[in-house]
């Protein structure tokens, strides 16, 4: 078997190194390759391009980007198609991938697109282009693989990979002695982002917060993680002098999820993660002008949540604070009820448990059989 793996950024490669690996399992003689990121190459897929040259996030940060973008797709394909492969899976980077995928089909060639663009939630225009251009949509929540058969497209719900590597049952205590935290008191987590603009916006108002917080728990430690090198300078930076008692990590988001009573988080990724660790949680996001114009003021977010958890629980009941409504003031607030009120923390992880349990599919084996039964 020959397979053209097309992933965008770090968490496409963590997906597509896993299938490569489950694939080559099943098919002694697969024949990797495509746009990789160090973990894919590591499992054997063979790079035509670094997965860097998809990294590109935002809605106006895209449009500078187009004319470069659209010649790389363009030589992509000449590359692919020479090659001959059974099978094309685009992993997430759905601007870039779908309409490679929609070529491609046109030429013979079955496509899986890995991950599902969130169709659900905005521009559902979309789902006829996605129609036309996939033989298969591979999902990691169930409920977009019930929209996907509401609109007649072939779909399979493979689970989610970190639902798989997080342990079900953490252990706080453990997690605070790794990181060197205290053992008694409050613990609140600080996750405002990893991009610099997430940091520039988010991390300011969640320190705010929390030294709203201190005034009346005046043992209230935070720990913040920092996801880089870059992320970590920034963050030095803006807590120097702070008044807070404040642990800054590198990496580690998960032990600080773990060690916290209660966690201050972005929207995105990061929330489902906290989700799993099974910690109560208020998100917040705060993103350019123009973009949050677009998704909220003209109506394109069509979702009537924005945090993952709460599309995911049954009940949502995770706090959603977005551009102006994330003040310092509110955001104190919300996390204030999460460390005093456990009734109102309950409400939420008492639902996170029955989420975890339903997301662990084994992902990357799952996925792969879908592929090995769509070639048939």
């Amino acid at each position: 078997m020959r397979i053209a793996i097309i992933a965008g950024e770090a968490s496409g490669d963590i997906l597509g190194a896993g299938l490569v690996q489950a694939l080559s399992r099943r098919v002694p003689d697969l024949q990797a390759f495509g746009v990789t990121g160090p973990r894919m190459t590591a499992a054997g897929c063979e790079s035509l391009a670094d997965i860097e040259t998809l990294s590109v996030m935002g809605l106006v940060e895209v449009l500078k980007e187009v004319p470069r973008l659209v010649k790389f797709r363009r030589r992509l394909i000449e590359q692919i198609l020479a090659r001959k492969p059974d099978v094309v899976v685009g992993i997430d980077a759905p601007d870039f991938n779908l309409g490679l995928e929609k070529r491609l089909r046109a030429r013979g060639i079955p496509t899986v697109h890995y991950v599902s663009p969130s169709v659900w939630a905005w521009r559902q225009g979309r789902v006829k282009h996605i129609a036309e251009s996939v033989d298969l949509m591979l999902t990691l929540f169930p409920f977009e693989a019930a929209f996907y058969r509401d609109s007649g497209i072939p779909v399979r719900f493979v689970g989610h990979p970190l639902a798989d590597q997080i342990a079900a049952d953490p252990d706080p205590a453990a997690a605070r002695q790794s990181l060197g935290l205290p053992d008694q008191g409050p613990v609140l987590a600080l996750l405002p982002g990893s991009r610099g603009s997430e940091i520039d916006r988010l991390a300011p108002l969640f320190l705010q917060a929390a030294e709203r917080l201190t005034r009346d728990m005046p043992d209230l430690h935070c720990i913040l993680p920092a996801a880089n090198a870059k992320a970590r300078e920034r963050l030095d930076a803006l807590v120097a002098g702070s008044p807070l008692a404040l642990t800054v990590v590198d990496g580690q988001s998960q032990a600080a999820m773990a060690a916290a009573d209660a966690v201050l988080i972005a929207s995105g990724t990061a929330t489902l993660e906290t989700l799993l660790v099974q910690r109560p949680m208020v998100v917040a996001y705060a993103t350019n002008a123009l973009t949050a114009w677009l998704m909220l003021d003209l109506g394109l977010l069509k979702s009537p949540h924005v945090a993952l958890p709460n599309l995911l629980i049954d009940d949502p009941a995770v706090p959603e604070l977005l551009q102006g409504a994330a003040t310092p003031q509110a955001l104190a607030g919300a996390v204030r009820l999460l460390l005093q009120r456990p009734a109102y923390a309950q409400a939420q992880t008492r639902q996170f448990a029955a989420v975890h349990k339903a997301l662990q599919r084994n992902a990357d084996e799952e996925a792969a059989d879908a592929i090995v039964e769509l070639l048939g």
